[in-house]
């Protein structure tokens, strides 16, 4: 009988549930010296100069070494991401790992700007945006100080960070302008009128198929395809009508036979 947190772990959706995985691990790597934290950082000259391209994924995955610090980021990775997986992403994992993608690129690009070793916290920030936009009904309350609508979050825990570090938090600016980029070409630019419905940031179906796999159309579809013929202004013809054999007319264009 599986234990309470073996439950758990698996009631996690898949992309989620990987990706937090890997950050336990890559700590649990640096925590018993199998790997060296400064192995783990991003640096343009390491990673390109010196061909250390696992960094452009360890800086992804390492939160710390293990601490309330540490479990704190954790239960923040996990609660938000889960929620955006099972949430608006729902039964669509390729979506939700193109978007860790994307925003993992974007904050690559964006790093030189800061002295962020790693973007772990920024991305994570970057999903708790996009939870947050995407649910603007739903109430928090924070720390039982007050209690503010979803969208306000990433900007009372900018704040609040702000406070305990006496200090500008460059990697949580960053997580929400990628979130915000995000958010934009998805959820508002697609329903502009000059747009044309067009969705900049879609999944390529190369990645939907690592998830899901090759669907073929059962010939039902296609049944209902014909049937929509002479709407779509589609002459039935030997080639997009089935059943016909060459040189014989259609039903639909027969003569009515004299009784």
């Amino acid at each position: 009988m599986a234990i309470p947190v073996e439950e758990w772990y698996y009631e996690v959706p898949i992309v989620t549930r990987t990706y937090v995985t890997a950050a336990v691990l890559t700590s649990l790597a640096v925590q018993v010296g199998f790997v060296n934290q400064f192995q783990l950082y991003f640096a343009f000259d390491k990673t390109f100069y010196d061909r250390q391209f696992w960094r452009l994924f360890s800086t992804f995955l390492y939160f710390g070494p293990f601490s309330l610090d540490f479990l704190y980021h954790m239960f923040f990775l996990v609660r938000y991401s889960r929620m955006l997986e099972e949430g608006s992403f729902r039964n669509r994992p390729a979506d939700y790992f193109w978007l860790l993608f994307l925003s993992s690129i974007a904050l690559l690009l964006l790093s030189p700007l800061s002295n962020v070793p790693f973007l772990g916290y920024s991305l994570a920030f970057t999903l708790v945006y996009i939870w947050s936009r995407r649910n603007p009904f739903i109430r928090l309350n924070f720390i039982g100080l007050f209690v503010f609508s979803a969208p306000f979050l990433p900007w009372v825990l900018l704040g609040f960070s702000l406070l305990l570090n006496n200090h500008f938090p460059m990697s949580d600016m960053m997580g929400i302008a990628v979130g915000h980029i995000y958010y934009f070409f998805e959820d508002v630019w697609p329903l502009e009128r000059n747009s044309g419905g067009r969705r900049w940031l879609k999944t390529p179906r190369i990645i939907v198929r690592l998830f899901e796999g090759i669907q073929e159309n059962p010939p039902v579809i296609q049944e209902e395809l014909f049937a929509d013929n002479e709407f779509n202004n589609i002459p039935n013809t030997v080639e997009n009508q089935p059943g016909l054999t060459e040189g014989e007319i259609p039903p639909d264009q027969q003569p009515p036979r004299s009784s």
